[in-house]
């Protein structure tokens, strides 16, 4: 009994090194933005649709830890209607197993919200974080902060 709150001392000890060892990444919960420029949830009036955008930009590849992803949109008269990941790089079968059941998910979202204010998936939060960010920058190619 006495070593309970010795073991959830260096429990909690071990956990905090671990997610203060990568500053970097989200430890749980929404992915947070690290950068400054091209957040991938934009806010007010500007973040949705252009009304003349039309065409299909790729966005900027995306490293997420689990590996690089790089999000395409078409859009035609200011609406987003297709949304695909062209380029999809893991490290692992299991990354990819993960990837290919968030991917249609996001792209529902984005296609339901029609920007790159998405919520993600939960349990996926990197990939869910880098398709938002490689999102923004085919939006912005596109002109649709």
């Amino acid at each position: 009994m006495r070593r309970a709150p010795l073991f959830a001392a260096a429990g909690a000890a071990g956990l905090a090194a671990v997610v203060l060892s990568h500053p970097g990444k989200p430890a749980v919960g929404k992915p947070t933005a690290t950068r400054t420029a091209a957040s991938p949830q934009p806010s007010g009036p500007a973040s949705g649709p252009t009304a003349n955008a039309t065409g299909t930009a790729t966005g900027k590849p995306e490293n997420y830890g689990y590996g690089t992803l790089a999000v395409s949109v078409t859009a035609a008269n200011g609406r987003i209607v297709q949304v695909s990941v062209p380029q999809l790089h893991t490290i692992d079968s299991y990354s990819q197993y993960i990837a290919q059941q968030v991917v249609p998910i996001l792209r529902r979202q984005v296609l339901s919200v029609q920007n790159a204010n998405i919520q993600g998936v939960s349990g996926a939060s990197y990939t869910s974080a880098a398709f938002a960010y490689s999102l923004q920058s085919a939006l912005a190619k596109l002109g649709m902060k």
